[in-house]
């Protein structure tokens, strides 16, 4: 393999095992959040105890998403400094955004947060971890706009054999970015939904903390409910968008080989690459596409073949993990509206819960789905149009880039499986004993 290939490999392992915290981070600094301001608000002990119990994964989540987020950037400089030089004046400056605006606040106020719970009024506790949930949020804000950059740059100049900065507001206000945040914030949310309901189906399925995990439980399903719906209508308004940035992305979404006017969806589909086309096809529905592209059944929509093939991204992979994603959106509207029906009844729903239960990881799939889609479907460009990824790859050796590969599994691998032992063992500990009321 050569250096390219394990460089590229490397990025992903590291961007994947990221994201795995990240997601649970951002949702659930914004539901303990509402549980504080339930407390501050009713004064009832219960959701006081259900912020400190969500409290403890959330600060797990956060410290290892932070450490994988630091090796992710050191990767900009060892293994793309092509890209780094290229594009440093401007991705540079937003990471950098991201990190003095964003990034200290958080830290700062989790660090006032975590241990002000008995040194802090019960109402600037409460401040304290809103001003987490917007910094991390806020994070996520810069980030995103930074990775929407490479997907659709807008606002530079091409100046002594560089991009340079010339328009930060057409950056940061860019379309692209606006939906890019919306919909990777509602996958977030939608994640954080089904991890609480998943851990609060274990206790109720065990007839443990009833009220406690009937009431987190219900928090849960009302947040996965809201932006699982959100997701669908806002990743259509994604795809819209796509059919003017990125074309070829578009057209390898819905293996698009031929450009047509009132262009198909296929329901089922197996594209061939090799033969520029599609292996199997079956159940054309006319128009679909045109419609969903550009709100006009009529439409044409540009196929692979129009573009040169060196401009073309895997097909298969963008194919697939598109298919996957959207049908676990899907599955999650139907297991929220499932939720919302059965809210008063959960524990005389023992089916139901075992299948909330069973499907907690699978917004974590989506999730890595949807990078998938992203990162993949953008090939063969590190920054669509402007740069390929192949000019943007550091001169290191293949045994440099190979020895760091497999340190980054093993050590990943072990801090994977530590913080995922330390949530489960939390979540099956239970929350802390009720308060004593005088004179029981």
């Amino acid at each position: 393999m050569d250096p390219l290939i394990l460089s590229r490999l490397q990025f992903a392992v590291a961007t994947y095992f990221h994201f795995l915290f990240v997601p649970l981070t951002l949702g659930l600094s914004v539901l303990i959040a509402i549980m504080e301001t339930l407390y501050v608000r009713k004064g009832d002990p219960e959701y006081r105890r259900m912020a400190r119990f969500w409290g403890r994964v959330f600060l797990t989540n956060f410290v290892v998403g932070v450490v994988t987020g630091i090796t992710l950037e050191f990767q900009f400089g060892t293994n793309w400094s092509g890209y780094s030089r290229y594009v440093g004046d401007i991705f540079g400056s937003l990471l950098a955004i991201e990190a003095t605006a964003a990034f200290f606040l958080e830290s700062t106020f989790i660090a006032v947060w975590a241990l002000g719970w008995n040194r802090l009024s019960a109402k600037a506790h409460c401040v304290s971890i809103w001003l987490v949930a917007a910094a991390s949020n806020l994070s996520a804000v810069w980030i995103l706009i930074a990775n929407s950059w490479m997907q659709h740059p807008v606002g530079y100049v091409l100046r002594n054999n560089r991009a340079e900065l010339t328009d930060f507001w057409a950056v940061v206000s860019q379309q692209y970015a606006i939906l890019t945040f919306f919909h990777t914030v509602a996958g977030a949310y939608v994640l954080t939904g089904f991890v609480i309901m998943g851990a609060s189906a274990y206790h109720l399925l065990k007839k443990q903390h009833t009220s406690f995990f009937s009431r987190s439980f219900r928090m849960g399903l009302i947040m996965a409910l809201i932006f699982s719906i959100f997701e669908l209508v806002e990743g259509h308004l994604h795809g819209a968008d796509l059919a003017e940035k990125q074309p070829t992305k578009l057209a390898a979404l819905e293996a698009l080989w031929e450009t047509q006017a009132s262009a198909p969806v296929y329901l089922l589909a197996l594209p061939s690459p090799s033969n520029d086309g599609n292996l199997l096809q079956w159940g054309r529905i006319p128009g679909v596409m045109s419609l969903l592209a550009h709100h006009d059944p009529g439409a044409t929509v540009k196929g692979l073949l129009d573009f040169p093939k060196e401009d073309r991204p895997p097909v298969l992979i963008t194919f697939l993990s598109f298919r996957l994603m959207v049908t676990l959106g899907c599955l999650f509207v139907l297991l929220s509206l499932a939720g919302w029906f059965k809210r008063n009844k959960l524990q005389s729903s023992p089916g139901y819960l075992r299948l909330m239960l069973w499907a907690t990881p699978l917004p974590y799939v989506a999730c890595a789905l949807g990078w998938t889609v992203a990162e993949v479907g953008r090939q063969p460009w590190i920054v669509y149009g402007l740069m390929r990824t192949s000019e943007a790859v550091s001169p290191v050796s293949t045994s440099q880039v190979a020895f760091t590969l497999v340190g980054f599994l093993v050590l990943y691998s072990l801090i994977g499986i530590l913080a995922f032992w330390l949530m489960a063992r939390y979540i099956k500990a239970g929350p802390e004993p009720e308060p004593i009321t005088p004179g029981n």
